[in-house]
């Protein structure tokens, strides 16, 4: 009966961390797949974007759903609607603020969708050493109990229980290692994708900045933007 109550606790044990290895590599193949999607889309909306000739032909490079184009679609509606600067109306944002304040939030939006999942990565990682600890302490505790009850510490009664609860540790570990390595290289992926989207945001910000300064020396054409040169600058 003890060996059947180990036995039961182990394998419910392994089960658990099957669950945590599928759930694992799962999310490693998703945000894997994500990753190389975002990579892609955005260089090819920053090339499109940085080749347009002006500001305006910049806001008609078409949507490719990247992160970038995203960040592009909110400047650009920021810009088409809010009311210009020197407006008169006391509550109305600075346009240069509400673009600023726009871009910020929607790099944080970015940034929040390609965290998802990963708090699942760091529970694995943190816990699947753990449930098969838990394992393993059952079994060895049913071994104990087993040489108590039979008064025999031969190695026939010992080596199953003990051996059944050594597996479920190194499985548990198993389990561990690849969600914790996966876990830190998409924290580092993240950091670097915000970096880019950051940089971006400074130079749609600059852009946006310098052509509103132009319609500015040209009133009868405020409210529209005005051609400046979107490619790389010096």
């Amino acid at each position: 009966m003890l060996a059947h109550s180990s036995s039961f606790a182990v394998v419910v044990t392994l089960w658990v961390l099957g669950a945590f290895s599928v759930a694992t590599w799962v999310l490693i193949l998703a945000k894997a797949t994500q990753f190389i999607r975002a990579g892609s889309g955005n260089r090819r909306y920053s090339n499109a974007f940085r080749a347009a000739p002006s500001l305006q032909a910049a806001a008609d490079v078409p949507d490719n759903r990247s992160a970038y184009s995203r960040l592009g679609a909110v400047g650009f509606g920021v810009l088409r609607h809010a009311p210009p600067d020197g407006s008169g109306d006391e509550h109305a944002f600075d346009r240069h603020e509400l673009l600023e304040r726009n871009l910020r939030q929607q790099v944080l939006r970015e940034r929040r969708t390609l965290e998802g999942g990963l708090a699942v990565l760091a529970s694995v990682g943190s816990t699947a050493p753990f449930v098969g600890l838990f394992g393993t302490v059952w079994g060895i505790m049913s071994a104990m109990k087993d040489i108590s009850r039979l008064g025999n510490a031969s190695i026939d009664v010992v080596a199953g229980p003990i051996g059944e609860a050594l597996v479920a540790t190194g499985i548990g570990i198993a389990v561990a290692i690849p969600a914790v390595l996966a876990f830190n290289f998409f924290v580092r992926r993240v950091k670097s994708v915000t970096a880019d989207l950051d940089d971006f945001a400074n130079d749609f910000l600059n852009l946006a900045q310098h052509a509103v300064l132009r319609a500015e020396r040209r009133p009868q054409e405020v409210h529209r933007l005005q051609p400046v040169v979107v490619g790389n600058r010096s």
